[in-house]
């Protein structure tokens, strides 16, 4: 079972999606919060897989939350909940260490495929969140881009490609279809890409595989 914990200051937007969570049977909300605090708390007494918090809390918000949660429990996987895609809050989100972003408007579907998701380690990939958000990020002029885009000269051939892949949000599993290799093998190639481009995780590789229009086919 995946064990998830929900943090909004809104209890009908929390019963929403603990109603949504419930008709999946490998998902289990433990904990609820109404604000950061409480949520970084929770998260580590029930050990959750994964923390869903909302970004805008009264109180202590989701952005310190995550950083928290990173600090105490870094194997809890984060998703944010979201209205809003501002470059500040994403940038502050990934050097917490945020792997996943969800806008609160997303389909029951959608919903549950990213607990899975980011539960596994993979970053949100549903195309109307991922891509919105990522667009919006990459929203700036060109003298502003992330410096390490220059690194992705030294991957080899196969180190690109799963970068692109992971910049469509694919997991390891499909990326190994598509490129008939193996899990383990695919696992290995990102654990070196991240490497390479200084990347602390796979949506921040994403990130770049689109400032690098790598899912263009350009560069």
């Amino acid at each position: 079972m995946i064990r998830v914990l929900l943090a909004d200051d809104q209890e009908l937007v929390r019963a929403g999606i603990r109603l949504v969570l419930k008709h999946a049977d490998d998902i289990e909300v433990v904990a609820e919060a109404s604000d950061g605090r409480e949520a970084s708390a929770l998260a580590v007494r029930h050990q959750v897989d994964v923390a869903m918090l909302d970004i805008q809390m009264r109180g202590t918000d989701g952005l310190s939350a995550a950083e928290r949660i990173a600090e105490r429990a870094p194997s809890v996987r984060v998703v944010m909940l979201t209205t809003f895609g501002e470059r500040a809050y994403v940038d502050r989100a990934l050097k917490a260490g945020v792997t996943g972003f969800l806008l609160k408007d997303s389909t029951p579907q959608e919903l549950i495929q990213a607990v899975r998701r980011v539960a596994s380690g993979a970053p949100v990939v549903s195309p109307q969140v991922t891509r919105h958000l990522i667009d919006r990020y990459l929203d700036h002029d060109e003298e502003a881009a992330d410096p390490r885009t220059s690194r992705i000269a030294e991957l080899t051939g196969r180190e690109r490609e799963v970068l692109a892949m992971v910049g469509t949000g694919a997991s390891n599993a499909e990326i190994g279809k598509r490129l008939h290799l193996g899990e383990g093998t695919v696992k290995g190639y990102v654990s070196r890409m991240l490497t390479k481009l200084g990347c602390d995780n796979r949506v921040q590789a994403a990130i770049l595989a689109h400032d690098a229009r790598l899912l263009h086919g350009e560069r």
